[in-house]
Protein backbone atom coordinates (compact mmCIF):
# COMPACT_ATOMS: atom_id res chain seq x y z
CA UNK A 1 0.00 0.00 0.00
CA UNK A 2 1.71 3.35 -1.08
CA UNK A 3 -0.91 5.39 -1.63
CA UNK A 4 -2.18 8.07 1.51
CA UNK A 5 -5.96 8.30 2.83
CA UNK A 6 -8.05 11.51 3.87
CA UNK A 7 -10.78 11.19 6.43
CA UNK A 8 -13.00 13.41 5.41
CA UNK A 9 -15.40 13.68 8.67
CA UNK A 10 -13.43 13.02 12.59
CA UNK A 11 -14.58 15.17 15.62
CA UNK A 12 -11.02 15.34 16.89
CA UNK A 13 -12.36 18.15 19.38
CA UNK A 14 -13.83 14.81 20.67
CA UNK A 15 -11.18 13.18 21.49
CA UNK A 16 -8.88 13.68 24.84
CA UNK A 17 -5.46 14.49 23.53
CA UNK A 18 -5.49 14.73 19.30
CA UNK A 19 -1.75 14.83 18.96
CA UNK A 20 -1.23 10.84 19.37
CA UNK A 21 -4.13 9.84 17.81
CA UNK A 22 -3.32 12.01 14.55
CA UNK A 23 0.37 10.75 14.79
CA UNK A 24 -1.05 7.25 15.01
CA UNK A 25 -3.23 8.14 11.90
CA UNK A 26 -0.59 9.53 10.28
CA UNK A 27 1.90 6.57 10.70
CA UNK A 28 -1.23 4.51 9.27
CA UNK A 29 -0.81 6.55 5.77
CA UNK A 30 -3.79 8.75 6.92
CA UNK A 31 -2.77 11.96 6.21
CA UNK A 32 -5.78 14.76 5.27
CA UNK A 33 -8.35 15.13 8.31
CA UNK A 34 -11.47 17.34 8.30
CA UNK A 35 -12.90 18.37 11.46
CA UNK A 36 -16.52 19.29 11.74
CA UNK A 37 -18.75 20.48 14.42
CA UNK A 38 -21.39 20.33 15.72
CA UNK A 39 -22.51 23.46 17.88
CA UNK A 40 -21.10 26.83 17.80
CA UNK A 41 -18.92 25.94 20.38
CA UNK A 42 -17.26 22.98 19.44
CA UNK A 43 -17.18 24.48 16.02
CA UNK A 44 -14.92 27.27 17.95
CA UNK A 45 -12.52 24.38 19.28
CA UNK A 46 -12.63 22.49 16.00
CA UNK A 47 -11.50 26.00 13.82
CA UNK A 48 -8.61 26.49 16.60
CA UNK A 49 -7.58 22.35 16.66
CA UNK A 50 -7.09 22.48 12.42
CA UNK A 51 -4.50 25.47 12.85
CA UNK A 52 -2.41 23.65 15.50
CA UNK A 53 -2.37 20.28 14.04
CA UNK A 54 -2.37 20.88 10.05
CA UNK A 55 -5.80 19.80 9.46
CA UNK A 56 -8.57 21.34 7.72
CA UNK A 57 -11.81 22.84 10.03
CA UNK A 58 -15.68 22.77 8.91
CA UNK A 59 -18.34 24.74 11.52
CA UNK A 60 -22.06 23.59 11.83
CA UNK A 61 -24.67 22.80 14.18
CA UNK A 62 -25.97 19.28 13.90
CA UNK A 63 -29.63 18.49 13.73
CA UNK A 64 -29.63 17.15 17.71
CA UNK A 65 -28.61 20.91 18.55
CA UNK A 66 -30.94 22.63 15.96
CA UNK A 67 -32.96 23.03 19.25
CA UNK A 68 -30.47 25.63 20.61
CA UNK A 69 -29.34 27.54 17.85
CA UNK A 70 -31.34 30.34 17.21
CA UNK A 71 -29.53 32.41 14.02
CA UNK A 72 -31.06 36.08 14.89
CA UNK A 73 -29.28 35.60 18.24
CA UNK A 74 -25.63 33.64 17.45
CA UNK A 75 -25.95 34.06 12.96
CA UNK A 76 -23.56 36.66 13.31
CA UNK A 77 -21.13 35.11 15.25
CA UNK A 78 -21.39 31.91 13.81
CA UNK A 79 -20.99 33.71 10.22
CA UNK A 80 -17.82 35.33 11.59
CA UNK A 81 -16.65 32.03 12.77
CA UNK A 82 -17.16 30.38 9.12
CA UNK A 83 -15.37 32.93 7.74
CA UNK A 84 -12.09 31.63 9.57
CA UNK A 85 -9.08 30.94 8.34
CA UNK A 86 -8.79 26.57 7.43
CA UNK A 87 -12.52 27.17 7.26
CA UNK A 88 -13.57 24.96 4.20
CA UNK A 89 -17.42 23.38 4.76
CA UNK A 90 -20.47 24.26 6.60
CA UNK A 91 -20.77 20.91 8.58
CA UNK A 92 -21.76 18.83 10.52
CA UNK A 93 -25.63 20.13 9.48
CA UNK A 94 -28.60 18.17 8.36
CA UNK A 95 -31.48 16.27 9.25
CA UNK A 96 -32.26 13.54 11.90
CA UNK A 97 -35.90 12.22 12.38
CA UNK A 98 -34.73 8.88 14.10
CA UNK A 99 -33.83 10.50 17.16
CA UNK A 100 -35.59 13.44 17.12
CA UNK A 101 -33.66 15.46 19.45
CA UNK A 102 -34.65 18.38 18.05
CA UNK A 103 -37.99 19.27 16.72
CA UNK A 104 -38.22 18.43 12.85
CA UNK A 105 -39.64 21.77 12.16
CA UNK A 106 -36.95 23.51 13.97
CA UNK A 107 -34.13 21.17 12.46
CA UNK A 108 -35.26 21.82 8.83
CA UNK A 109 -34.88 25.41 9.88
CA UNK A 110 -31.83 25.52 11.01
CA UNK A 111 -30.71 23.17 7.78
CA UNK A 112 -31.87 25.87 5.28
CA UNK A 113 -30.04 28.86 6.95
CA UNK A 114 -26.76 26.61 6.93
CA UNK A 115 -27.56 25.58 3.71
CA UNK A 116 -28.10 29.38 2.80
CA UNK A 117 -24.92 30.77 4.59
CA UNK A 118 -22.79 28.06 2.79
CA UNK A 119 -24.15 29.57 -0.71
CA UNK A 120 -23.14 32.83 0.43
CA UNK A 121 -19.46 31.59 1.67
CA UNK A 122 -19.28 29.39 -1.40
CA UNK A 123 -18.43 26.34 0.68
CA UNK A 124 -19.53 23.23 0.40
CA UNK A 125 -21.77 21.21 2.99
CA UNK A 126 -21.15 18.14 5.24
CA UNK A 127 -24.95 16.42 5.71
CA UNK A 128 -26.19 14.33 8.12
CA UNK A 129 -29.12 12.36 6.97
CA UNK A 130 -30.63 9.80 9.57
CA UNK A 131 -34.23 8.81 8.60
CA UNK A 132 -35.24 12.22 6.72
CA UNK A 133 -34.56 10.92 3.18
CA UNK A 134 -37.36 12.52 1.61
CA UNK A 135 -37.27 15.66 3.81
CA UNK A 136 -33.74 16.08 3.16
CA UNK A 137 -33.90 16.48 -0.95
CA UNK A 138 -36.97 18.65 -0.41
CA UNK A 139 -34.69 21.05 1.79
CA UNK A 140 -31.95 21.05 -1.23
CA UNK A 141 -34.39 22.02 -3.78
CA UNK A 142 -35.67 25.02 -1.59
CA UNK A 143 -32.28 26.27 -1.06
CA UNK A 144 -29.96 25.90 -4.31
CA UNK A 145 -26.84 24.50 -3.22
CA UNK A 146 -22.83 26.28 -3.57
CA UNK A 147 -20.66 24.89 -5.73
CA UNK A 148 -19.05 22.60 -5.23
CA UNK A 149 -22.37 21.53 -3.37
CA UNK A 150 -20.59 18.83 -0.67
CA UNK A 151 -20.67 15.26 0.38
CA UNK A 152 -23.37 13.25 2.06
CA UNK A 153 -21.49 12.23 5.25
CA UNK A 154 -22.03 8.34 6.93
CA UNK A 155 -23.81 7.52 3.55
CA UNK A 156 -26.60 5.43 4.87
CA UNK A 157 -29.40 5.35 2.09
CA UNK A 158 -29.91 2.99 -1.19
CA UNK A 159 -28.26 3.49 -4.36
CA UNK A 160 -31.02 4.82 -6.10
CA UNK A 161 -31.22 7.43 -3.33
CA UNK A 162 -27.34 7.78 -3.87
CA UNK A 163 -28.05 7.94 -7.62
CA UNK A 164 -30.03 11.03 -7.12
CA UNK A 165 -27.81 12.36 -4.48
CA UNK A 166 -25.09 12.41 -7.44
CA UNK A 167 -27.28 13.79 -10.11
CA UNK A 168 -27.57 16.95 -7.53
CA UNK A 169 -23.76 17.03 -7.22
CA UNK A 170 -23.37 15.76 -3.82
CA UNK A 171 -20.67 13.09 -3.37
CA UNK A 172 -21.27 10.63 -0.60
CA UNK A 173 -18.91 9.89 1.95
CA UNK A 174 -19.10 5.95 3.48
CA UNK A 175 -17.91 5.47 7.20
CA UNK A 176 -17.12 2.44 9.30
CA UNK A 177 -20.52 1.51 8.84
CA UNK A 178 -19.54 -0.16 5.73
CA UNK A 179 -18.07 -3.15 8.07
CA UNK A 180 -21.29 -3.60 10.28
CA UNK A 181 -22.42 -7.11 9.76
CA UNK A 182 -26.19 -5.69 9.28
CA UNK A 183 -25.30 -3.10 6.52
CA UNK A 184 -25.78 -4.49 3.51
CA UNK A 185 -27.68 -1.92 2.17
CA UNK A 186 -24.78 0.21 2.86
CA UNK A 187 -22.01 -2.23 1.02
CA UNK A 188 -25.08 -3.26 -2.10
CA UNK A 189 -24.90 1.36 -2.69
CA UNK A 190 -21.30 1.62 -2.03
CA UNK A 191 -21.09 -1.63 -4.90
CA UNK A 192 -23.65 0.16 -7.47
CA UNK A 193 -21.91 3.84 -7.28
CA UNK A 194 -19.24 5.11 -8.54
CA UNK A 195 -16.38 5.33 -6.95
CA UNK A 196 -15.13 8.46 -8.48
CA UNK A 197 -18.22 10.26 -6.18
CA UNK A 198 -17.18 8.86 -3.00
CA UNK A 199 -14.87 9.55 0.06
CA UNK A 200 -14.09 8.03 3.22
CA UNK A 201 -14.18 8.72 6.85
CA UNK A 202 -14.26 7.53 10.24
CA UNK A 203 -16.59 10.28 12.78
CA UNK A 204 -14.49 10.15 15.40
CA UNK A 205 -14.83 8.92 18.10
CA UNK A 206 -17.97 7.16 16.43
CA UNK A 207 -18.56 4.14 14.38
CA UNK A 208 -15.48 2.22 14.13
CA UNK A 209 -14.98 -0.54 11.56
CA UNK A 210 -14.21 -3.69 11.89
CA UNK A 211 -12.21 -5.30 13.38
CA UNK A 212 -12.03 -2.33 16.00
CA UNK A 213 -15.60 -2.67 17.21
CA UNK A 214 -16.66 -1.76 20.35
CA UNK A 215 -13.21 0.63 20.82
CA UNK A 216 -13.12 4.75 20.55
CA UNK A 217 -12.77 5.06 16.63
CA UNK A 218 -10.19 7.22 15.58
CA UNK A 219 -8.80 8.39 12.40
CA UNK A 220 -5.86 5.48 12.06
CA UNK A 221 -9.19 3.20 11.56
CA UNK A 222 -9.90 4.95 8.31
CA UNK A 223 -7.57 1.75 6.28
CA UNK A 224 -10.03 -0.51 7.47
CA UNK A 225 -13.15 1.04 5.82
CA UNK A 226 -10.84 1.99 2.46
CA UNK A 227 -9.76 -1.99 2.21
CA UNK A 228 -13.68 -2.90 2.88
CA UNK A 229 -14.64 -0.86 -0.29
CA UNK A 230 -11.39 -2.24 -2.17
CA UNK A 231 -13.55 -5.54 -1.72
CA UNK A 232 -16.54 -3.98 -2.86
CA UNK A 233 -15.22 -2.13 -5.39
CA UNK A 234 -13.33 -5.16 -6.78
CA UNK A 235 -10.14 -2.89 -6.65
CA UNK A 236 -7.21 -2.42 -4.67
CA UNK A 237 -6.62 -0.35 -1.52
CA UNK A 238 -4.45 1.93 -3.76
CA UNK A 239 -7.40 2.65 -6.42
CA UNK A 240 -9.79 3.63 -3.11
CA UNK A 241 -6.92 5.72 -1.32
CA UNK A 242 -6.78 7.76 -4.89
CA UNK A 243 -10.22 8.08 -5.92
CA UNK A 244 -11.59 9.22 -2.12
CA UNK A 245 -8.47 11.16 -1.23
CA UNK A 246 -9.09 13.37 -5.08
CA UNK A 247 -12.66 13.70 -4.34
CA UNK A 248 -11.87 15.36 -0.94
CA UNK A 249 -8.82 17.74 -2.40
CA UNK A 250 -11.68 18.73 -5.24
CA UNK A 251 -14.23 19.69 -1.99
CA UNK A 252 -11.99 20.84 0.15
CA UNK A 253 -8.86 21.96 -0.90
CA UNK A 254 -9.87 25.50 -0.99
CA UNK A 255 -10.10 27.71 1.99
CA UNK A 256 -12.37 30.30 3.07
CA UNK A 257 -12.24 34.04 3.42
CA UNK A 258 -10.12 34.82 5.95
CA UNK A 259 -11.59 37.04 9.23
CA UNK A 260 -10.72 40.93 8.79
Amino acid sequence: MSSFFADSHCHLQMLPDPAPVLERARQAGVTRFLVPGTMLADSETAVSLAATHDCLAAVGIHPHEAKDFDPAREGEAFERLARSAGVVAIGEIGLDFYYDHSPRDRQIAVLEWMLGLARRLSLPVLLHNRESGSEMLAALSRVPPAEPPGVFHSFTEDADYGRRVLDLGYRISFSGMLTFRGAEKIRNAAAALPLESMLIETDSPFLAPAPHRGKTCEPAFLVETARALAVIKGVDVDAVADATTRSFQDLFARRAPTSD
